[in-house]
């Protein structure tokens, strides 16, 4: 009977660390091994849940050979991300993003290592600020990388509203959903 609570427990938890709905885009040999996969640097990209008009990529360390042939391997902390416009305008609503929120999650060892984005939303200045990190339950990496996105790329800041549509506004490239402002 405990095996097989040993047992269920493992699949939850290996369950728990998938999920995202990415593309992979490629990768690079960077160790031959004989036995199993070399060790690479893997490539996916994926859209912002929350921010239509908007995709990431993240590149990072993956160990190959007999470890990962069984899943016993224990990937490095080492990742980028970049982020770039997608569309021709970005749209969002500003509720939903104020709050960082945890865009992507992959797990990086059997069961106890993780690397995630974090999209940050800087209201100021209408950007995103995406961070790649990876957190293990007992001691995580400082490594970290990341990429920022600004609604303005070049154009004008004047934030005015939409025709016909109060809450709405207008940021450079970004048409923001705002919160309704009540009535007095």
């Amino acid at each position: 009977m405990e095996k097989i609570l040993t047992t269920a427990l493992c699949a939850v938890l290996l369950a728990a660390c998938g999920g995202n709905d990415t593309d992979k885009i490629g990768n690079a040999s960077t160790v031959f091994h004989m036995l199993g996969k070399n060790d690479r640097i893997e490539v996916e990209g994926f859209d912002d849940p929350d921010v239509q008009g908007v995709a990431c990529y993240i590149s990072y360390a993956k160990k190959g050979g007999l470890k990962e042939t069984v899943n016993l391997e224990e990937d490095a902390s080492d990742a980028s991300v970049s982020c770039v416009q997608t569309a021709e305008v970005i749209r969002y609503k500003e509720a939903a993003v104020i709050k960082p929120r945890q865009v992507f999650k992959r797990g990086a060892s059997v069961a106890f290592k993780s690397q995630q984005i974090i999209r940050y939303y800087d209201a100021k200045r209408k950007a995103f600020a995406y961070m790649v990190y990876s957190d293990k339950i007992i001691q995580g990496s400082p490594k970290n990388s990341l990429s920022a996105l600004s609604c303005f790329g070049g154009k004008t800041a004047d934030g005015r509203e939409i025709a016909g549509l109060p809450n709405r506004r207008i940021f450079g490239a970004c048409v923001v959903e705002t919160a309704a402002v009540p009535a007095k």
